[in-house]
């Protein structure tokens, strides 16, 4: 199984279903044949059985509801997929682990319920890893199956690549948006720490977790964003400006492969070529520092939230080795330790954003991985590339940038601090000139 060609992009089939050109019922329909037709070899979604006929319903409810298409919110009849940690309303939570589902349910997500009143429909629940760490869910790559979808929401990448849905739920803590959108060849957006609630979500490190969000194309991803995100607010005129380019060299960019960076700098040409203006700017020196403050920070956290919600004291032996490791790791970290890691994260912070002033950067760009999904899917890929932004809790878009030896791989784009609205601005311009780049071989 691969994926032949580019699903619908949510902003069109969002209109056609606002409008009335296309009917809910019927658009409902051809989504759960498609997840009947592919599904078996994907295993992007949790399976349901009663899936066809709850999303039917929910679709006629949603037509009978609003007959007249100027009352119908934004996402009207679009079916939408949660990774599998965030809390829907008549669906179990299982975080892709052996623990009862009842003993990890809670009130449904503050960012599905927002969702479902803009007019979505839910899906159904998509895969994860265990706890959103690293234990791989079951979904495979749809471009090649054999390789990873990336993790922690693989299903939900893998879901929207496929044409299941066009647009899906995930969250990140280190890579989990921007790493498996890479992967699969879709859009993958994560807003600035704190825009999106996660009330609802089940956490892995509070001071890192971020709720975000796949689309096959940015118009799509603006649309989800102004629903998703606290106090958004349009985009200024000074957006439609093109913005200056950063390419933060040193240390962290050389942690890509050389085949990612070879299409990297494919597309850093392509962007000068298209008359922005780049600049090179030494960043991220002490990126091995901000990795290893990043990594204590989340065990301790996933130590705390595990243990005090009392579930690894009671099922520990039920954890993934992985899992079970990162927990073990975090709860001998005292007070002091998570203070300074919480300190260092804003200061990481800081720096990054004094950098773009005094350089006058308005957006970074960086390989969205290190290269392309790696081969077999025991591993979902190294989070990195992703690792120094979610600690500096910044808005990060991801757009497809061509493939290397038929995967595809993406380019990170990085804003100032809630600058979110700017970011997906700009981020229609900067993917519409990397989008069709061409084949690098490894």
């Amino acid at each position: 199984m691969a994926v032949n060609s580019r699903p619908e992009p949510l902003a069109d089939v969002a209109r056609a279903l606002r409008s009335g050109d296309r009917s809910a019922v019927e658009y409902a329909t051809e989504v759960c044949n498609r997840l009947d037709e592919i599904e078996p070899d994907l295993r992007a979604f949790v399976p349901e059985p009663s899936r066809r006929e709850r999303l039917l319903d929910a679709a006629s409810t949603l037509e009978s509801r609003y007959p007249d298409p100027a009352n119908r919110g934004p996402l009207y009849g679009i079916p939408m997929g949660a990774k599998d940690i965030i809390a829907v309303d008549g669906l179990p939570t299982e975080a892709g682990s052996d623990l009862p589902p009842d003993l990890l349910a809670e009130p449904e997500a503050t960012v599905v319920t927002r969702l479902r009143e803009a007019g979505a429909l839910v899906c159904g629940k998509t895969h994860t890893t265990e706890f959103a760490y690293f234990e791989p869910a079951p979904t495979r790559n749809p471009h090649d199956r054999d390789h990873t979808p990336g993790g922690s929401s693989s299903g939900s990448a893998a879901a929207v690549a496929a044409g299941e849905c066009p647009l899906t739920l995930g969250s990140q803590t280190i890579g989990s948006v921007i790493r498996p959108a890479a992967f699969c060849g879709v859009v993958g957006f994560k807003p600035s720490y704190g825009r999106v609630p996660t009330e609802g979500v089940i956490p892995v490190s509070p001071s890192l977790d971020h709720v975000g969000f796949f689309t096959t194309d940015v118009a799509g991803a603006r649309v989800a964003a102004r629903i998703c995100c606290d106090d958004w607010l349009p985009a200024g005129p000074e957006s439609l400006d093109r913005p200056t380019i950063g390419v933060p060299e040193g240390p962290y960019l050389d942690r890509a492969s050389t085949a990612g960076l070879e299409a990297f700098e494919e597309g850093v040409a392509a962007l000068d070529a298209a008359g922005y203006e780049v600049r090179r700017v030494p960043l991220l020196e002490d990126i091995e520092t901000v990795a290893e403050r990043h990594e204590t920070l989340m065990a301790a956290e996933m130590a705390i939230v595990h243990g005090e919600r009392g579930w690894y004291p009671a099922y520990g032996d039920r954890y993934a080795e992985t899992t079970a490791e990162l927990i073990e790791a975090g709860r001998p970290a005292s007070a002091g330790t998570i203070a300074d890691a919480r300190t260092g994260r804003k200061g990481t912070r800081e720096a990054v954003v004094d950098r773009m002033r005094s350089k006058g950067i308005d957006v970074w760009v960086s390989p969205a991985a290190p290269g392309p999904a790696p081969e077999g899917i025991d591993d979902t890929g190294d989070p990195i590339m992703n690792l120094p932004w979610t600690h500096a809790g910044l808005p990060t878009l991801t757009v497809p940038a061509g493939t290397v030896e038929g995967l595809p791989v993406g380019l990170q784009c990085v804003a100032r601090p809630m600058d979110d609205e700017r970011l997906l601005a700009w981020g229609e311009g900067l993917g519409a000139v990397v989008e069709e780049l061409g084949q690098f071989e490894q």
